[in-house]
């Protein structure tokens, strides 16, 4: 088999049951420990069929290596149940480090240890609320599906709450912004609905908080302005509350109106904002 053969048949975006559903004869690679600089940690897995893959344990010529002892197992052609490979000239990349690797065959067991990390990793998983199921609020249920956070898009319009990626959960109500007090400490709430004067409220319940890790609404600077008035009129926020506002959502640096160009630089901010906010507690 090729190295382009090898490589080829990856599986982006999907949850790995999905994959096990219709690939069920597949071998995991895990790292179970690393040396020095490497692409990824221990822990990370991948999932290896005869002709396709899904997840990465970082990429490279190391990955081609591991899936080729993969396929190996699984033809009973050869291949090792662990691997020990340097990250340096011997194999073509400049990591420096080592990974260790061990491979087994998935079976009823395997999956189940699977199934209790994935749900661990759920319960740890920062939740992101989108407001709105609009073109913009679906481009960024989309561009977070893959990512390490908990998705829920909440919506008034019943309508709206279809084409989003399948693990997005939802809720239909009939004033989300009631919803955003009982949001956990340290929650993401983006505010893309198709009413502004929706958007200012659920905004007004968010700033209210001083714990959530980012609040961002879509808009322009004379939609920011607009807010501000709105705020001062209803009596509504302190100085500092539009500090903690993000708007326009995906920034000024690429200037795409695209739902997705949107979606992709929002994405972005909301990650940078999660780790700040996770060094904030570390602090």
């Amino acid at each position: 088999m090729t190295r382009r053969e090898i490589l080829s048949g990856f599986i982006p975006g999907s949850d790995f049951r999905a994959f096990l559903a219709v690939q069920p004869e597949a071998i995991l690679i895990e790292i179970t420990g690393t040396q020095g600089s490497t692409p990824r940690e221990a822990g990370t897995f991948m999932l290896v069929s005869e002709k396709a893959a899904w997840g990465t344990i970082g990429g490279g010529q190391f990955e081609y290596i591991a899936i080729r002892n993969a396929r190996q197992l699984l033809a009973g052609t050869g291949g090792v149940d662990v691997m020990d490979i340097p990250l340096g000239p011997e194999i073509g990349q400049c990591c420096g480090g080592r990974t260790q690797l061990r491979f087994r065959h998935v079976n009823d067991t395997v999956q189940t240890e699977l199934d209790r990390r994935q749900k661990g990793d759920e319960i740890e998983q920062p939740e992101v609320h989108i407001f709105g199921a609009g073109h913009v609020g679906r481009a960024l249920a989309a561009a977070l599906s893959p990512l390490p956070v908990s998705v829920t898009v909440i919506e008034t319009r019943e309508d709206e709450l279809s084409n989003l990626p399948v693990a997005t959960a939802t809720r239909l109500v009939a004033m989300p912004e009631s919803l955003v007090r009982d949001l956990p400490d340290g929650a993401v709430v983006v505010i893309v609905t198709h009413d502004h004067a929706l958007d200012f409220l659920i905004a007004r319940e968010a700033l209210a908080r001083s714990d959530l890790a980012y609040t961002g609404m879509i808009g322009s600077a004379t939609k920011r302005a607009t807010f501000a008035s709105w705020l001062t009129r209803e009596g509504s926020g302190e100085r500092n509350w539009l500090d903690r506002l993000t708007l326009p959502i995906g920034g000024s640096t690429v200037r795409d109106k695209r739902p997705e160009v949107i979606a992709a630089m929002t994405a972005a901010e909301i990650l940078t904002a999660l780790a700040a906010y996770r060094r904030y507690l570390g602090s």
